[in-house]
């Protein structure tokens, strides 16, 4: 039942539809928008507008982009023989923060959940085969969030990915540095494991 005037009930409809939005903090911020000052709402509706109208997905990796392709792609420097598999683009900002990947990428949109009615059907998976070929790809890195989803995901495009001969990694997950033993969840301890590597002596 709507409480407020039109246009304030509106807003808060509106902003509870964002992801991780809940009904109370949709009010808070609604009533927050109505207490600035009307030129810094303005700006944060321009902002709204431009990106909607100048910021689209890269018709290669689907990262954003201003334009048809993103920058990585667009970039020559980029090792095009090797790519890692991220299911949203605020992953491949967090892979591009290591400086330690100098390939390409590819986004998914999202991750295989069952629950949520998301299947490979609604990733760009299709999009990712394709490139394969086209591309020359020789190494494709599975970089999937090490949950539930995630994991499913990099599982269903491995067995799909391996007979095409092309190479198939997982990132390694361990410990967070400064963390201990006792506090780590069994897989992320069997992850560490996994991913050991030799101690140089």
């Amino acid at each position: 039942m709507a409480v407020y005037a039109g246009p304030v009930q509106d807003l808060i409809d509106e902003l509870g539809r964002l992801p991780g939005i809940g009904p109370k903090s949709a009010q808070r911020i609604a009533f927050h928008l109505l207490k600035v000052d009307t030129q810094d709402a303005l700006r944060l509706a321009r902002a709204i507008a431009e990106v909607k109208e100048k910021v689209s997905f890269c018709r290669t990796c689907f990262n954003i982009a201003e334009g048809e392709q993103c920058g990585i792609c667009a970039d020559p420097r980029r090792d095009a023989s090797v790519v890692c598999v991220v299911e949203e683009p605020r992953d491949l900002v967090a892979v591009e923060k290591t400086g330690e990947f100098h390939g390409r990428y590819h986004v998914l949109q999202g991750a295989i959940s069952p629950i949520e009615g998301v299947g490979p059907d609604q990733l760009r998976v299709r999009e990712l085969l394709d490139r394969i070929q086209r591309e020359g790809i020789a190494e494709i890195i599975l970089c999937t969030n090490p949950n539930l989803e995630g994991e499913a995901t990099a599982m269903y495009l491995g067995r799909l990915l391996k007979p095409l001969g092309v190479r198939v990694t997982r990132i390694a997950s361990g410990l967070p540095v400064g963390g201990d033993l006792e506090y780590a969840d069994e897989l992320t301890l069997g992850r560490a494991l996994e991913g050991r590597r030799e101690v140089e002596g």
